[in-house]
């Protein structure tokens, strides 16, 4: 009996011995615990302190001119900067390009009735060497079809920046698409995007308690 008893102990310690550590918990979702990127210090306390920004061409045509033009004003809307047409007095010059095309969009409607009938007869009869016939048809039809097609243009526009130190250094860059404007243009909803990512970013990189 003493025997058994040790057998099963001896059976017990190997099972314990050969049992396979149970694994630690693996995160579902590693990107929650990924260390997020970080701007250096140096380039976020610069810039932080830019206020005078001067906005270079973005290009000699049209479209330019006018994404240009917007950076400007909606730079000027949010009343942290001062923009600059003398480039030499800039904390920093705003560069880039961008892109703008019209599309087509084509919009159809349409819807048809049709309304039919038709009808025939015949009789006949026949008395010794006299006989009558008789018959009839009609046929009548009605249709009706209506139809309406409209097109909207809707513009695209594509704007890719960076904020440049005057010792040539980016401090800053972002690239921005509009949605397919139809009501507000293109051109208006990417630069309002630029500008609204640049004052979301600097805010980030104000210190606490600012």
């Amino acid at each position: 009996m003493l025997a058994g008893f040790l057998l099963v102990v001896g059976l017990s310690v190997s099972i314990q011995a050969v049992a396979p550590k149970s694994a630690p918990p693996q995160d579902s979702n590693p990107s929650q615990t990924s260390p997020q990127q970080k701007i250096d210090p140096e380039i976020a306390a610069r810039l932080l302190k830019v206020k005078r920004i001067y906005v270079e061409s973005f290009g000699d045509d049209k479209e330019s001119q006018q994404l240009q033009a917007m950076i400007i004003n909606a730079l000027v809307v949010t009343k942290r900067f001062i923009v600059t047409e003398n480039k030499d007095k800039a904390d920093a010059a705003l560069k880039g390009a961008g892109v703008e095309k019209t599309s087509q969009e084509v919009h159809a409607i349409g819807e048809a009735t049709s309304v039919g009938a038709v009808a025939g007869g015949s009789s006949a009869s026949v008395n010794g060497s006299s006989g009558s016939a008789s018959g009839g048809f009609i046929g009548r039809h009605m249709g009706t079809e209506d139809s309406q097609a409209s097109s909207v243009a809707v513009n695209d526009a594509r704007l890719a920046v960076r904020l440049v130190s005057a010792d040539g250094d980016v401090l800053w860059s972002t690239t921005k698409e509009s949605k397919g404007a139809k009501y507000k243009g293109a051109t208006a909803e990417v630069a309002d995007e630029v500008v609204k990512q640049l004052m979301h970013d600097l805010e980030k990189l104000k210190p606490a308690g600012n």
